[in-house]
């Protein structure tokens, strides 16, 4: 499954690296993380990390494959 993960602000480098597995753009005030994911436990680590870091996510989309 591919997603994307859309977080408020634009993260540094160090936050960047928290997120190995997924690409990354920045526009516009916001970073839209993106990438396969191997399943739902997968997808909410990704979650759990986002959350644990502070980071604000304002979308969650699985995209066609």
């Amino acid at each position: 499954m591919r997603y994307e993960i859309r977080v408020d602000g634009q993260l540094s480098e160090p936050l960047i690296n928290v997120f190995p597995e997924l690409d990354h753009v920045e526009m516009s005030g916001q970073t839209l993380l993106f990438g396969h994911v191997v399943d739902d436990a997968h997808l909410y680590g990704l979650l759990a990390r986002c959350q644990s870091l502070g980071l604000r996510v304002l979308e969650i989309r699985q995209m066609p494959e």
